[in-house]
Parts: structure tokens; C-alpha cells; sequence
């Protein structure tokens, strides 16, 4: 299997073994099921061509509306946790500019992710950490359709950190290394 494949292989194991299983954003269920989740591997690890990858996939959402959602996965160049939010700000700037405000929106992931204000070591950081860097494009227009036909959708970050701090961070420490496993 080439990397490429692994590292898309070892992040789909994270949507489906951590996000949908454990109900982290109950969005994703129905958009695995729908295989409506597309998959990118960017190789490039200078921002500018990052950028231009990622510009490029709302192009592509853009054009093809059967794909929901994009994962960009960036497995070089962002290991670390400060250089990836300088990414993600200029990214989000990117988006602005190109006049993709109000159409899709960015969420971010990182192995080492850490809140604002939160130790390092919190189990709620495991909330937001993938085996990957990763930026996940989102429609806005499907976030706010979801969004209204949930109830309560203010509550999914604080029931999503009282599990992570309830199941600890050993809990998480496995799980993200069992979505590096391959799966029969």
C-alpha cells in the first residue's frame, strides 16, 4: 500500500473509530454511509502550496455536490502544533479572499492539538486530534441545515469535552494508535 494510502487509510479509521463512533460530531455518521467524505493527501509542506491544494478542493466542491466534505491531510511539514495554526490563519484568510466566506468553512485537526487556555495534557484536547494534520472543509449551507435539525447544537463541545475527560487521556492514547492499524 503506498503512503498515500496509508495515511487516507489511517484517517478514515479515525472518522469511523473516533468521530462517528463515539459520536464526536453526529454529522459524520450520515456522511460516511453516504461515502460523501473525500479523502486528500497534500504532500506539500510550505503554506503556499498548501493553499493552493486547498483552494483547489473548494473548486472541486464547488463543482461536484455529491461530496459533502473534504479531509485535507497534511502527514509533512506541520508536525508542529504552532506552525499548523499559522497554517489554519492563513488558510482561513485564503478562503476570505477568494470569496469563499459564507460557503465553507475550515475545521482543524493536529495530533497535539491543545485549546487555548488548556494544558497540554487535558484529555479534552483529544476532542480535536487526528494521526494526521488535517483541515476539514465544510458547507456552510449543510453545517446550518444540520445544525437546525439538531436540538441543543451549543451542547456538542461541552458533551464532548466532559466524555474526553470522563474516558481520560490514556483512553485516547490507544484509540489514535489503533487508527494506524490496518483494517482487515
Amino acid at each position: 500500500m503506498s503512503e498515500q494510502l496509508q495515511y487516507i487509510e489511517h484517517t478514515e479509521n479515525w472518522v469511523k473509530q473516533v468521530i462517528m463512533k463515539y459520536n464526536l460530531c453526529p454529522f459524520a455518521r450520515q456522511e460516511v454511509e453516504r461515502a460523501s467524505i473525500r479523502y486528500v493527501v497534500v504532500e506539500e509542506h510550505k503554506a503556499k502550496a498548501v493553499l493552493q491544494a486547498l483552494l483547489a478542493e473548494c473548486a472541486l466542491l464547488d463543482e461536484q455536490p455529491a461530496v459533502e466534505t473534504t479531509l485535507v491531510i497534511l502527514p509533512r511539514g506541520f508536525e508542529g502544533f504552532y506552525a499548523y495554526l499559522d497554517l489554519v490563519d492563513l488558510a482561513d484568510e485564503a478562503l476570505f479572499d477568494q470569496g469563499y466566506e459564507g460557503k465553507y468553512q475550515l475545521a482543524s485537526f493536529h495530533p497535539d492539538y491543545c485549546f487555548d487556555g488548556e494544558a497540554q495534557d487535558d484529555a479534552a484536547n483529544y476532542t480535536n486530534r487526528s494521526p494526521y494534520p488535517t483541515l476539514h472543509i465544510i458547507r456552510e449551507a449543510s453545517m446550518e441545515k444540520a445544525l437546525a435539525n439538531y436540538s441543543d447544537p451549543e451542547s456538542i463541545p461541552e458533551r464532548n469535552i466532559a466524555f474526553a475527560r470522563r474516558k481520560g487521556s490514556d483512553f485516547f492514547v490507544k484509540l489514535l494508535a489503533e487508527c494506524h492499524k490496518s483494517v482487515p
